[in-house]
């Protein structure tokens, strides 16, 4: 069975740094992203040439952004409602956690401390060592 993962904002971060095992990682899984990660590389760039890279690393890599629609967004806004308070939910975590939910995809992060409290979200996590 072949699964389909959606990949968090930190593991692109590592990818683009130069980490080995977000690499390997990412030649070995069928992924897509949300489109708030890729809003989120984006408002990271510095200059330019960084921003063509992240575009020349989606096209090239032929990356599904997943977009919003009114489930995605009504989950979110159940799991800032139901989390914010208990665990600091934050709202563009909370897209990308219902991003994974509503399209049944495995959610691949660093980040568990911002997942993993949230049922039926299967997660996957990142080390980048």
């Amino acid at each position: 069975m072949s699964f389909k993962y959606l990949v968090d904002t930190d593991v692109l971060i590592w990818y683009f740094r130069g980490n080995e095992n977000a690499r390997n990682l990412l030649k070995s899984i069928n992924f897509s992203i949300s489109l708030i990660t890729y809003l989120e590389l984006i408002q990271g760039v510095r200059n330019k040439e960084e921003l063509r890279e992240i575009q020349r690393f989606v096209r090239e890599w032929s990356i599904d952004i997943i977009y919003l629609n009114s489930e995605i967004s009504l989950r979110a806004q159940f799991l800032v409602e139901e989390f914010c308070l208990s665990h600091a939910m934050r709202f563009p975590d909370a897209l990308i956690a219902s991003t994974a939910l509503n399209n049944g995809f495995i959610l691949v992060s660093a980040n568990d401390k911002h997942y993993k409290f949230i049922n039926n979200l299967d997660l996957k996590i990142f080390r980048k060592s």
